[in-house]
């Protein structure tokens, strides 16, 4: 890789990794939410899915932006504004103010997906390795939201940590500024290099891939949300002397830190292997280990959950490589903006009714739930190799 394509890929990581970490720090702070505004979890499911269908919503205006003002720019926009967003959360003094800074928060999050993954599609070479080490950004800001919201929670306040986070995007924001050329700045060799091969958009397994990916939404939040609660809830007997408050935070963090062996181990096999044929394998894999979530408590959970974020992750620099096979470099952005529409979008969905699934039977069996959701994917999945 040369210099810029390196440095495209530390801000894009840094931006990917801050975007992870404030969606993933709500979700481990139900338990604390919970007391503070004296609600129940299906009012926090609701929270969640209001958030993060802000952040799925705003997905398509922004891959449409993204063709008419670049990625750079695009880039620039999420990391100002998401800023701003994380700040306004962090001064929350009533729970509508508090819906309202997620859900700000989720619309300018919105637009950092298809401007970050059409960024690299588009200027670095290896794009496999690119999404590899992008995903491996995200995964660690996914790790790092959970335990750095309950360990400042704990020690000063919850919004502590939307704050820190404001900041580090604002700083993220200005290097942004000075280190990415715009499209205007980069020389012939540069462009020669990075432009990916122009090919026709295969709009009959694009449709499947979407519906595949929409399962996968589902399943992401209905796992990462209700992830904290069911350790909280499931390992009050293991590791007695950590509080279960911070027990929402800990665990969920090594599930995310396992999600980076993943994100390596998809990384490989996307450039090993045809992509399109092993996303049912990868899909498949994800299976057993959310059955068995539902059905353990204490360590076994723990190493299942590790199970969970390794296959699930894995996934992801797959799926995102996918979609640059499948579109037109000129519409890539839209393509992206639709693909985390219908899955961060709509799949966020599951946090709504994975919260009224828990409140009445618990959440072992929202696990149980989303590992028998996964079976259609498996289908769908399929029929991408049959229409490539």
């Amino acid at each position: 890789m040369n210099r810029l394509e390196k440095t495209i890929l530390t801000i894009t990581g840094g931006a990917h990794l801050s975007v992870h970490a404030l969606m993933l720090a709500l979700p481990s702070l139900i338990p604390i939410l919970m007391s503070e505004f004296n609600i129940g979890l299906d009012i926090l499911g609701l929270i969640v899915t209001i958030s993060a269908f802000m952040f799925g919503f705003g997905a398509i205006p922004s891959g449409w932006m993204e063709n008419k003002i670049g990625g750079r720019t695009l880039l620039i926009l999420y990391l100002f504004t998401s800023s701003f967003s994380a700040l306004l959360v962090s001064m929350s003094n009533s729970f509508y103010h508090l819906v309202f800074g997620l859900g700000l928060l989720g619309l300018s999050s919105s637009i950092y997906h298809p401007a970050g993954l059409t960024l690299i599609s588009n200027r670095v070479h290896q794009i496999t390795k690119g999404m590899a080490v992008h995903g491996i950004f995200g995964s660690t800001g996914s790790a790092i939201g959970p335990i750095l919201a309950t360990t400042l929670a704990f020690f000063i306040s919850w919004r502590a940590s939307y704050a820190t986070l404001g900041l580090f995007n604002f700083v993220l924001g200005i290097a942004s500024l000075l280190l990415i050329p715009s499209d205007d700045n980069i020389n012939d060799v540069e462009k020669m290099n990075n432009k990916n091969v122009m090919r026709q958009t295969n709009r009959i397994a694009l449709v499947f891939f979407y519906l595949t990916n929409l399962i996968m939404g589902f399943v992401y939040y209905g796992f990462t949300t209700f992830m904290p609660i069911h350790f909280a809830e499931n390992t009050k007997e293991f590791l007695t002397f950590i509080p279960d408050t911070m027990k929402a935070g800990i665990f969920p963090s090594f599930v995310f830190l396992s999600g980076i062996i993943g994100q390596i181990i998809g990384g490989k096999l996307g450039t090993r292997f045809n992509r399109v044929n092993i996303l049912p394998y990868v899909i498949a894999i994800n299976i057993p280990f959310l059955l068995l979530m539902g059905y353990t408590n204490g360590l076994l959970l723990i190493i299942c959950s590790l199970g969970l974020g390794m296959a699930h992750f894995s996934s992801q620099p797959i799926s995102n490589t996918i979609i640059a096979e499948l579109t037109n470099s000129n519409n890539r952005g839209i393509g992206y903006g639709i693909n985390f529409f219908l899955s961060m979008g709509i799949g966020s969905i599951a946090a709504l009714i994975g919260g009224i699934i828990a409140m009445n039977y618990g959440t072992t069996i929202v696990f149980i739930s989303l590992g028998f959701l996964l079976i259609p994917a498996l289908l769908t999945s399929y029929i991408i190799i049959l229409k490539t």
